[in-house]
């Protein structure tokens, strides 16, 4: 099927198209369900090494609704996990890249990885990216567990008379958790930028002001989809760059995926350990 088919598909009834993924992915894995969903943002595939084998892994567009990511940095991958803590065995759905809003497919694509974990049994979401920092006081390769953010798209996953409360929409009980394992990390309010280009110092400046820590493309539309199903969300943003104006220093993609790579070890042994708690 056709790009342009497959977005007709979901626009269409995006739930639907979930529920048909998820039915493939049990048919694929052998597994009834899955308890935890993680999303690997860019630089952070390599992190899903440390979870050691998965026991599949196959190509998102065997399901319906996929698309092959296009941006670098991101792979086309889902990896089933068992993983196994003090006997209890915690079934992990992987998704080694993601679709974002400036790619130009439109929200249903971008929320289709979560709302696919979700049908598949996932009650929490785990949801990583690359961000700039905004707070002077973050340095390039630390992880942040967001705790709110400022969207300035102006875009949301959810359409019609569908009211949600965001109050508590990156759980705290989860971040707590977290923070069981690594004590020294830092909370901070993420701001979705449309993208693909970077902010202007003057943008960065403006968010600052708001009250925004970190700024980045991604994470905020399948946060609130995944909410919005009942799933609980953990968000981590690993600082891959200053923000603009920040160090005077230009921006790059590139740099982005470096850095991510640099800390992937740091990064995957603390999903290692939280994974199977949430």
């Amino acid at each position: 099927m056709d790009n342009s088919k497959i977005i007709e598909a979901l626009d269409r009834d995006p739930l639907a198209q979930a529920q048909s993924a998820a039915d493939q992915i049990a048919k694929i894995t052998k597994k009834l369900s899955h308890q935890v969903a993680l999303v690997l943002g860019s630089g952070w595939i390599s992190a899903a090494d440390s979870l050691g084998k998965p026991t599949h892994e196959f190509s998102a567009t065997e399901l319906p609704g996929f698309i092959n990511p296009t941006v670098a940095g991101h792979g086309g991958k889902i990896r089933s996990y068992d993983l196994n803590t003090d006997g209890k065995i915690t079934s992990v759905l992987v998704f080694l890249g993601r679709t974002h809003f400036y790619e130009g497919l439109g929200m249903n694509a971008v929320c289709h990885s979560v709302r696919t974990a979700v049908k598949a049994g996932c009650k929490s979401i785990v949801l990583t990216n690359a961000a700039g920092g905004i707070n002077r006081d973050y340095k390039v390769g630390q992880p942040v567990l967001i705790r709110d953010h400022i969207s300035l798209t102006a875009a949301s996953p959810l359409s019609g008379a569908n009211f949600v409360d965001l109050t508590d929409l990156y759980s705290k009980d989860l971040r707590n958790i977290v923070k069981q394992s690594d004590s020294q990390l830092s909370e901070g309010v993420y701001v979705h930028w449309r993208g693909p280009t970077y902010e202007t110092p003057a943008e960065i400046n403006m968010m600052r002001t708001v009250g925004a820590d970190l700024v980045g493309m991604s994470t905020v539309p399948e946060a609130i989809a995944a909410h919005a199903l009942g799933a609980k969300v953990l968000a981590i943003s690993l600082v891959t760059n200053a923000a603009a104006g920040v160090t005077g220093e230009k921006l790059d993609h590139a740099e982005v995926i470096a850095a991510g790579k640099a800390a992937a070890t740091r990064i995957g042994d603390l999903l290692a350990k939280v994974l199977p708690k949430l």
